[in-house]
């Protein structure tokens, strides 16, 4: 599996040939944790990184612009993006109506 770094990532589509994009150095974590057995939590910036098999297991902190948001990775999410499991935005509801307070 080739390995992109992040700007490499944003020029080129992804395909089955590709292969899912992970950023370099959270792969070498990932690998390095399931390799040591440990239960540590890996912290990242990489959004956009898609989940594998080998993050099956492992807590991994994603950053939303404000701060870490602990994912614990199961089997069902594997194929999908880090960034899908930090929201970044909060909704806090729709604006109240004032036409009806006022009839």
């Amino acid at each position: 599996m080739r390995i992109m770094d992040g700007h490499e990532e944003s020029r080129v589509s992804r395909s089955i040939k590709k292969g899912p994009f992970i950023e370099k150095s959270l792969y070498k974590k990932v690998l390095e944790l399931s390799k040591s057995g440990e239960r540590r939590m890996v912290k990242t910036y990489s959004r956009c990184s898609t989940i594998i098999p080998e993050m099956v297991g492992g807590t991994i902190s994603v950053y939303n612009g404000k701060t870490w948001i602990p994912v614990y990775i199961t089997e069902n999410l594997v194929g999908h993006k880090l960034g899908e499991f930090a929201p970044t935005r909060i909704f806090r509801g729709h604006a109240g109506s004032d036409k009806k307070a006022s009839k």
